[in-house]
C-alpha cells in the first residue's frame, strides 16, 4: 500500500469540519432555497443533469470545471467564495466596491428625482 503524497485541499479560513462540496450547498440552497425549482435553476444555469444539480444541494458532491465557472456566472456567492478559497480578496474588494458605487448613482437619482417633484408642487 503507497502512502497519501498528494496535498489537500487548502482550508484557510474555513472551519476544519466543512468540506468545499458543503460550503457549495450550503451558498446554493441559501440562494436558491432546496426545491425543485432549485434544482431547475441550477440546471439551466450549468447545463448538469437533474441527479447532478441534488447532489451538488445535498452536498454529497461539489461542481467542478466548467460546471463551477457556469456557477460564478450566475452566483455571486459562488463567486466570492471561490475568490476566497483562491485568497484573492482584493477582486473582492473591487467588486463590491462597484455595487456600492452603483446603490449610491441609484440612490442619488431617485433623491434628485423626489427633489424636482417637491420643487414642482412647493408655492
Amino acid at each position: 500500500m503507497f502512502p497519501k503524497t498528494g496535498k489537500k485541499f487548502p482550508a484557510e479560513g474555513v472551519p476544519a469540519s466543512s468540506t468545499y462540496a458543503s460550503l457549495i450547498a450550503d451558498i446554493l440552497k441559501s440562494e436558491l432555497g432546496n426545491s425543485h425549482q432549485a434544482h431547475k435553476t441550477l440546471m439551466r444555469w450549468t447545463g448538469a443533469n437533474e441527479r447532478t444539480a441534488k447532489n451538488w444541494l445535498s452536498g454529497s458532491n461539489g461542481p467542478s470545471g466548467e460546471h463551477l465557472l457556469q456557477l460564478m456566472r450566475n452566483s455571486d456567492r459562488v463567486f466570492e467564495f471561490v475568490l476566497k478559497l483562491s485568497h484573492r480578496p482584493a477582486l473582492l474588494c473591487s467588486r463590491r466596491l462597484e455595487e456600492v458605487r452603483n446603490s449610491l448613482q441609484v440612490t442619488a437619482d431617485l433623491l434628485s428625482e423626489v427633489i424636482e417633484i417637491q420643487d414642482r408642487h412647493a408655492p
